[in-house]
């Protein structure tokens, strides 16, 4: 193990690392970035494209030659390489190469396929699950798996999940699943491929499996999603960078958000005629900033266009509890609206107050209980790990009061702070902060939720998690998040309405996704709205 530099802190061991990546060949810059970032999250880390004069803690050079890529590092006291083969593709390998497969991908292959259980050839239906992979993924795989050892090699610690920097590991699970893989050669490819710990390989697994059995009943090719978003919060958390407006200062213009928000209802709904709507999101921000008349605007609005009939599933994400009345609860109630959220991130005041989140505790569970006396037979609550000045014990009495209220699901977030957040703009204000998130605290949420009698349903991970971990989705039966679970599986198209909105037109049998996107301002989404519904014209009718 390299021993670096390092500062003592309030905050515990931090590394004052700065680290250097020259990129000679520019192929999967960003994994390797977001590697090294993973196991450096404090570290000072830049890109380069060619050599420059500044002094660096570790040096890694990354290029391509000929057969292979080849990892250089450099500290002040060690040096050393290693290689990863770049893999051709199947017209070009020779059958001892297995096809396209990468280098760590045949090593789990039996050489022999009479070495397969019960005459079943696990070669055979393995190769085909590579075969669906592209061959840049083959050699993105073959690089981020030389690399996280290296990696490991240097820090003397792994990662939970393994060498894997994407937001969907269940995804990955799902995929070799539905190809015919049994649980157990999935585990072994996440295990040993991907490096994924054990635990974190039984959650994938056990949640794509949830998963597969929630979606059966759902038309991947000729149905949809609808994703509403309302842009205005009651104030904004200090750990956001969601596309969220103050509503004191944008109240004025919230009726004119929603007309320009309600002409596109109506142009959309033209636009998916021919499809099935299967679920309806609103989110933001918080729907429920709205007044009752504008909620009931905008219900009327979308049950015009779009209608309700058939749907699976309608959450409204009520969110923060200090905009929840019984007047809009009420509101809600009168169209067939399933599931909404209540959402008190922590049931810690002095935490509520550092965050920026203007209301008590109190008001969570006086939300709640409203919306219970109202006859809300499936509320959400979403919880934060992570956040500042939190440890175990204040986790553990957020989940206490929680599982007080029983709620039919809960989503446990691990702390992610972009870049747009105050968070991480004005981060030397808070650097006296403990930031806190172990495997110690995700066993308690589980365990917690476990004691609720909710599983895991659906999970997906964010750039800048603490402690490298991962937000869960918990539920009690017939209570799962069904729109969660298709915007992380992209097993259809879902269409994003609002400022902000990004549409995911995914078709060709679920293998292409392609983006249409609003404008996030809420200005110029106003001013641009034939524009935005064009845009979104123009791309459903080139890809659906």
């Amino acid at each position: 193990m390299i021993h670096l530099q390092q500062l003592v802190t309030k905050r515990g061991t931090i590394h004052l690392c700065k680290i250097g990546i020259l990129l000679l060949d520019r192929d999967f810059e960003h994994d390797i970035y977001e590697l090294i970032k993973a196991f450096y999250p404090e570290g000072d880390i830049h890109s380069l494209y060619e050599k420059d004069e500044e002094a660096y803690d570790i040096f890694f050079t990354v290029k391509r030659e000929n057969d292979n890529f080849v990892i250089k590092y450099a500290t002040k006291n060690h040096k050393g390489v290693a290689s990863a083969e770049v893999i051709r593709g199947a017209d070009e390998a020779s059958k001892e190469n297995k096809g396209n497969a990468s280098q760590e991908d045949q090593a789990a292959l039996p050489e022999n396929k009479a070495e397969a259980a019960d005459g079943d050839h696990i070669y055979e239906r393995y190769k085909k699950v590579m075969d669906a992979y592209e061959l840049r993924k083959a050699n993105k795989d073959s690089l981020k798996y030389a690399l996280y050892n290296v990696l490991v090699k240097l820090t003397g610690r792994t990662l939970p999940w393994g060498n894997l920097t994407g937001i969907r590991p269940a995804k990955l699970a799902m995929g070799m699943i539905e190809s015919g893989m049994k649980n157990t050669e999935v585990a072994q490819v996440m295990r040993e491929h991907y490096l994924v710990s054990a635990r974190k390989t039984a959650l994938a697994i056990t949640i794509a499996n949830r998963e597969r059995a929630l979606l059966a009943d759902i038309d991947y090719e000729h149905g949809y999603s609808l994703y509403v978003g309302i842009p205005f919060c009651p104030s904004i958390c200090l750990y956001c960078s969601f596309s969220s407006y103050p509503l004191k200062i944008w109240a004025k213009r919230v009726d004119e958000y929603l007309d320009a928000l309600c002409k596109e209802i109506r142009e959309t709904a033209r636009m998916m005629k021919n499809y099935k709507l299967d679920t309806i999101y609103i989110g933001g921000g918080t729907p429920t900033t709205l007044e009752p008349y504008q909620l009931k605007r905008l219900l009327d609005q979308l049950g015009e266009s779009f209608g309700f009939d058939g749907l699976v599933e309608f959450t409204i994400e009520a969110g923060r509890p200090d905009s929840i009345t019984r007047e809009k609860l009420e509101t809600i109630k009168k169209f067939p609206v399933t599931r909404i959220s209540v959402n008190p991130q922590t049931m810690n005041q002095d935490t509520l107050e550092i965050i920026g989140r203007r209301h008590t505790v109190a008001q969570t569970i006086e939300a709640f209980h409203l919306a219970r006396e109202l006859d809300y037979n499936n509320i959400n609550m979403d919880l934060i790990v992570g956040l500042p000045g939190e440890d175990i014990s204040k986790v553990k009495y957020t989940l206490e009061k929680v599982k007080e209220l029983s709620p039919d699901s809960l989503t446990v977030h691990s702390l992610a702070v972009k870049r747009a957040a105050r968070l991480n703009m004005f981060k030397d204000k808070y650097q006296e902060m403990t930031f806190e998130n172990n495997q110690e605290i995700m066993d308690l949420t589980q365990q917690t939720a476990y004691s609720m009698e909710m599983g895991p349903y659906y999970l997906y991970r964010q750039k800048n998690m603490k402690g490298n971990f991962e937000n869960v989705g918990y539920a009690k039966v017939d209570k799962a998040g069904i729109y969660n679970i298709l915007i992380m599986e992209e097993k259809q198209p879902i269409i994003a309405l609002g400022a902000g909105g990004s549409s995911k037109l995914v078709f060709d049998h679920g293998k292409r996704i392609e983006r249409v996107e609003n404008v996030k301002d809420v200005t110029s989404y106003i001013a641009r709205i034939d524009e935005m519904i064009e845009r979104k014209r123009t791309g459903i009718e080139t890809w659906l």
